[in-house]
């Protein structure tokens, strides 16, 4: 058995060879870590210096955060491709970059919508109609935006539901934000009937909601006779209130309740809708006896 190693000198063999290059690998390893820890200082200084400036911005909290996560996650990448070339000295940047290249294809591929969503995000925090507090409609989701994160949008439906919504459907999507302004324009329709006299029904019309609404916005009142109804003349009644929905519908309760007893007062009349029946042929009138409907 001359010229063979025993497994046992065979493994000695490669622990020393193991310990020679952790040894030499030691220096490397030890400036690796100090390169880190630089990291960790360096993006914990970044991130208090985006948060400054965003704050000089007056950026919403919601975008400050996200720009200083971002900022955290540019710094770890460079230092953690410093300290692997520390490490092994073989792995060139260029050989860094390409697996980088080829790796972030893979990844991106695989989580596409997720990447999608935190782009998406970054673009919507960066809209200024939208903010914390604001009531919208989107598609079939409306609500109050509670919380814009780098990822969902907070909704919280007025049924008290909280509905989490991509911000990608968010961004794609037309939004219609109805608390942009503290008011907004509501619109009613009135209908009378075609006996009355339509100049005096649009000013009563007019007088009441002017008696019942005119005070919440400095806008007039403004009402229409529109168009001819099946069974009425209907008018077109517009002003303006406070934009949440509460106040829509606060307001507009007020102007139907006022509507009704003006027209009431006036005497004039809010028909209901007739039906006029009309045969080809006149139709058969069968007259029953006594005697008949008792068989």
């Amino acid at each position: 058995m001359n010229g063979t190693l025993h497994p046992l000198d065979i493994i000695r063999e490669e622990i020393g060879s193991l310990a020679t290059a952790v040894i030499a690998l030691a220096p490397n390893v030890a400036a690796a870590a100090i390169v880190l820890l630089l990291t960790w200082i360096g993006a914990r200084l970044l991130a208090r210096i985006v948060g400054a400036v965003t704050g000089r911005w007056h950026a919403r909290p919601s975008l400050r955060r996200a720009l200083q996560s971002l900022s955290k996650i540019g710094i770890w990448i460079v230092g953690s491709l410093v300290a692997a070339t520390i490490v092994f000295p073989n792995l060139t940047p260029a050989n860094l970059l390409a697996g980088l290249g080829i790796g972030s294809l893979a990844i991106g591929l695989a989580f596409k919508d997720i990447f999608e969503n935190y782009l998406a995000g970054l673009l919507v925090l960066l809209r200024t109609p939208m903010r914390i507090g604001d009531d919208i409609d989107c598609q079939d989701v409306s609500g109050r935006v509670e919380e814009i994160t780098i990822r969902d949008t907070y909704i919280r439906k007025r049924s008290g539901e909280l509905v989490l919504v991509p911000n990608s459907f968010i961004y794609k999507n037309p939004t219609t934000v109805i608390t942009d302004r503290a008011e907004r324009r509501i619109t009613l329709v009135v209908g009378v009937a075609y006996g009355e006299n339509v100049d005096e029904s649009r000013e009563v019309i007019r007088k009441a909601m002017q008696d019942a609404v005119g005070g919440e916005s400095s806008r007039p009142v403004e009402v229409f006779a529109r168009e001819f109804g099946a069974s009425s003349i209907d008018f077109l009644v517009r002003w303006w209130a406070g934009s949440t929905p509460i106040e829509e519908h606060r307001s507009r309760d007020k102007a139907v309740a006022a509507i009704k007893s003006a027209l009431d007062a006036a005497g004039i009349e809010i028909p209901f809708p007739y039906r006029t029946l009309t045969f080809k042929e006149p139709p058969a009138i069968r007259i029953m006896d006594d005697r008949s409907s008792a068989k």
